[in-house]
């Protein structure tokens, strides 16, 4: 019987050439390996930037193609100028994703690829993602759904490999931290940005902010609650996120949930 792995290759070979939606997180950064792995240079990594994606990410996508000699080509997109992006509502990624796959369709039909792949994995059909949606528009395909292959397999596997992305934490855009029906602007994200950054030196391990209005919401995993109050200075921390102007630092009791999955369990 065929390992995960290998029908994940089996399937990859099926195309003479991809495009890889490359985020330089834990999922994209593994499949994009496997790609070159089957691929060779017929492989072209694409990462996107503009004011919803970090810096830091956009790094280490450059250093990780560097290091297993992928081509990569850096793009802008232009999200901002939909306004129902801007808008914030449930299917605010739908339009996030259009605008980036739209983008790699063009490149692709440019250089001549056969496909463009995404790093979606088995595990994200749990959660609510209208981008999904946007992937029908351009025919994107996700080998590892397709595969059936999870979060934790895409760990055991990357450290197998001893990938450096192996146990980064999981990545969402910085629009993700803005709650649902509050309007999308370039200095929320950057207060977001800033808060997350500062947080990072109190917590090193998995964390979410949330923005509302003038307040932020920390999230962590549960089974992590005694450990942050026990080693965090919350003094420290609230000042420091204070001269950020937020009126309210607040903690939820409820731990981390995924914003799509927050907004599926509210219509219940």
């Amino acid at each position: 019987m065929l390992s995960k792995l290998d029908k994940l290759k089996k399937f990859i070979k099926k195309y003479n050439s991809a495009i890889v939606a490359y985020s330089g997180g834990v999922d994209s950064s593994f499949l994009l390996y496997v790609c070159k792995k089957v691929l060779g240079d017929k492989v072209l990594a694409v990462t996107a930037t503009s004011p919803t994606y970090t810096k830091e990410e956009l790094e280490f996508a450059k250093k990780f193609t560097k290091k297993y000699n992928i081509k990569h080509l850096i793009i802008k997109t232009c999200e901002f100028k939909e306004k129902n992006f801007l808008k914030n509502l449930p299917d605010r990624c739908f339009y996030c994703k259009k605008e980036l796959f739209s983008k790699l369709e063009e490149i692709r039909k440019k250089f001549n690829y056969d496909v463009i792949f995404d790093a979606t994995n088995y595990d994200d059909l749990k959660d609510f993602r209208p981008g999904e949606q946007a992937k029908k528009l351009y025919n994107v395909v996700s080998p590892l759904k397709e595969i059936k292959i999870t979060k934790k397999e895409v760990r055991e596997l990357s450290k197998k490999f001893k990938l450096p992305s192996w146990n980064k934490p999981q990545l969402a855009c910085l629009s993700s931290r803005i709650v649902f029906g509050e309007k999308i602007t370039v200095q929320k994200l950057k207060k977001v940005y800033l808060a997350e950054k500062i947080i990072k030196d109190f917590w090193n391990k998995f964390f979410r902010v949330r923005l509302h209005r003038d307040f932020l919401r920390i999230e962590i995993n549960k089974n992590d609650f005694k450990d942050f109050f026990n080693k965090v200075n919350i003094e420290k921390l609230v000042l420091r996120l204070k001269k950020l102007k937020f009126k309210y630092i607040t903690f939820d009791l409820e731990g981390y949930i995924p914003s799509g999955v927050r907004f599926v369990k509210s219509r219940k």
